[in-house]
């Protein structure tokens, strides 16, 4: 039986993906988390053998989620269902230590066989999301923004607004205000479609 652990702030996806699984005779999900450090506290009891896991949830990283739980849990499988489907995002999730990514928008057979090849020790990426690694990894242009600020760049181009990162990641929006600012002045960006469009051409965002 394959232990799952489902971490996504959303509580309909994990409600539906619960539904969805306990419908496979070889999988058990065991527990839910909507924040990250709630998936590494609630990993530390419950021993799960996959944790399902999402990038944008409040607090932490879903990165620093997934380098921490490596960490502390060697032999879990974590592998990432997120709607953040760049290269960069899908790379930086392997690199700390994922042994997966699916998309969101993948259908529910797609996910049950990424489990199920997880659990059994092999690595599964989306096959489309695979065939964007090929791009050499980085980009000389992100160079100037710290983490936490790509963090909040990525969340920009992705149209959410200052109040709903500043939810997101734990930080006020006076933070978020600053942030952005510190961003436009870095790479001398000065509209919102400017910034949506250097997420894209650097790899945060894709074009799905």
């Amino acid at each position: 039986m394959i232990r799952v652990l489902i971490a996504d702030d959303h509580g309909l996806l994990r409600a539906g993906l619960r539904h969805r699984l306990e419908g496979e005779r070889d999988i058990a999900v065991i527990g839910e988390a909507s924040t990250g450090e709630q998936a590494v506290s609630t990993v530390g009891v419950l021993h799960p053998d996959v944790v399902l896991l999402d990038l944008l949830m409040p607090g932490k990283s879903g990165f620093d989620v997934i380098e921490e739980l490596t960490r502390n849990s060697p032999q879990l499988k974590i592998l990432v269902v997120s709607a953040q489907t760049a290269p960069s995002s899908v790379r930086r999730s392997l690199s700390a230590g994922a042994v997966g990514f699916v998309p969101k928008r993948a259908s529910d057979g797609e996910l049950v066989a990424a489990i199920r090849r997880v659990a059994a020790g092999e690595a599964y990426v989306d096959p489309d999301l695979g065939a964007k690694l090929v791009v050499p990894a980085g980009s000389p242009a992100l160079e100037p923004v710290s983490e936490r600020e790509r963090d909040v760049l990525q969340l920009l181009a992705l149209g959410y607004t200052n109040q709903e990162i500043g939810k997101r990641l734990f930080i006020s929006v006076r933070t978020v205000d600053t942030h952005r600012a510190h961003i436009m002045r870095k790479l001398r960006l000065g509209t919102r479609a400017e910034l949506v469009l250097f997420a894209l051409a650097n790899g945060l965002i894709g074009v799905s």
